[in-house]
């Protein structure tokens, strides 16, 4: 659409449209999004967890998930729209992948769980 002057509208970042591209913005900062409250959630759980936990369990040093996990939250960082990686980039995928090993893995062996119900296993 041209105005009378032959000018272009402006358009801002931001700027609420009922385009197909910006539900898929939405989706893609929704994603991003939770990609990196999942990796936070993983942080701040291995930081709370005792030190000698982690051995017990028969998993790596706490020191080594506490790295892993800070690496993975500062790329989920990265990777939010508007930053310099981008939301869909393999280091984020991969960001994840380390959050979710921990979150699966992890953190049920270091918090005393085996997995299994009072009821047996599967």
């Amino acid at each position: 659409m041209v105005s009378s002057r032959g000018h272009r509208p402006v358009s801002y970042p931001g700027r609420v449209s009922t385009s197909l591209g910006t539900l898929q913005g939405l989706v893609v900062l929704a994603l991003a999004l939770a990609a990196f409250v999942l990796q936070l959630f993983a942080l701040f759980d291995a930081l709370r967890q005792r030190r000698d936990a982690f051995p017990a369990a028969g998993k790596q040093t706490k020191r080594l998930w506490v790295i892993l996990l800070v690496i993975a939250a500062a790329v989920g960082f990265a990777s939010l729209p508007g930053g310099p990686l981008g939301p869909l980039n393999l280091l984020n995928i991969v960001a994840v992948v380390i959050a979710g090993v921990y979150l699966a893995d992890v953190r049920p062996a270091v918090r005393g769980g085996t997995g299994q119900s009072s009821y047996g296993s599967w």
